[in-house]
């Protein structure tokens, strides 16, 4: 289903496709040259179709609309380099004083671009004339990005009563005795559960078990050490069942940082 409003007169009307249940990830299209826009309006629906996700579209005509704009925050924006009025990297350097969280990627048919590109953050860029081969590989790129810096908040029902945590804040989730410990930034707390419902609960947040009894985030992997690993200074046990697999997803996190 489409659903669109106009927010400004310069502005594209947004474009939206609802897949029911899934999280809707916004994001804005910044590129002068209408054909441009289009396409990659569509590349992403495209993208949107074959994946079974949703986004909610922006299209901006120029780098200053999408800087002035103080209604939306986005998840991805991908900016074309060359606009008159403000180009991409201009807008690109504004909006990141303000959101230090948004995936940037731009495009441009010009690659000396790159080394520029990373004063701002920038993940990757597009190439022009834009294939959609390489552009569905960096949209995952970016959105792996995305769900990195996402965190769900967790209800602790302690014996002391209600706690909130943060998935981005928990080191490791340790069991014992059917007792789930949360190492955090804050403290150690405890509530009763099993690592199963520890694991259904963390998967998209960048959890993995490095044995039967801890599942760290990967977030706060330092150096793994033979059959050890550091998890915010922490020394935990690797073991040898859960290596291979626990070994992957860390090289798979840290390669797409």
């Amino acid at each position: 289903m489409y659903r669109g409003r106009r927010h400004a007169q310069n502005r594209v009307a947004p474009v939206r496709r609802c897949y029911a249940g899934e999280k809707m990830y916004r994001v804005a299209v910044v590129e002068d040259e209408a054909g441009y826009r289009e396409q990659v309006r569509d590349y992403i629906e495209k993208y949107g179709e074959e994946h079974h996700l949703t986004f909610d579209i922006v299209m901006y005509e120029d780098g200053r609309e999408i800087v002035e704009d103080g209604e939306h925050v986005f998840d991805i924006i991908f900016f074309d380099i060359e606009m008159e009025e403000m180009n991409g990297m201009e807008a690109a350097g504004e909006i990141r004083q303000r959101d230090e969280n948004v995936v940037i990627v731009f495009i441009t048919n010009m690659a000396q671009y790159a080394i520029e590109g990373y004063s701002v953050g920038a993940l990757d860029f597009v190439l022009k004339p834009i294939d959609y081969y390489g552009f569905s590989f960096r949209m995952t790129r970016a959105l792996e990005r995305v769900k990195k810096k996402e965190t769900l908040e967790i209800v602790l029902q302690t014996a002391t009563g209600i706690r909130r945590v943060y998935s981005g804040d928990i080191w490791y989730v340790e069991i014992d005795n059917r007792i789930l410990y949360f190492h955090t930034n804050t403290g150690r707390y405890s509530m009763r559960g099993t690592m199963q419902k520890a694991e259904e609960m963390l998967r998209d947040y960048h959890f993995v078990k490095c044995n039967h009894w801890y599942l760290v985030n990967l977030k706060y992997v330092t150096e793994i050490q033979d059959n050890i690993v550091i998890v915010a200074g922490n020394p935990l046990e690797i073991s040898r069942r859960n290596r291979t697999a626990f070994v992957r997803a860390v090289t798979d996190y840290i390669g797409g940082l």
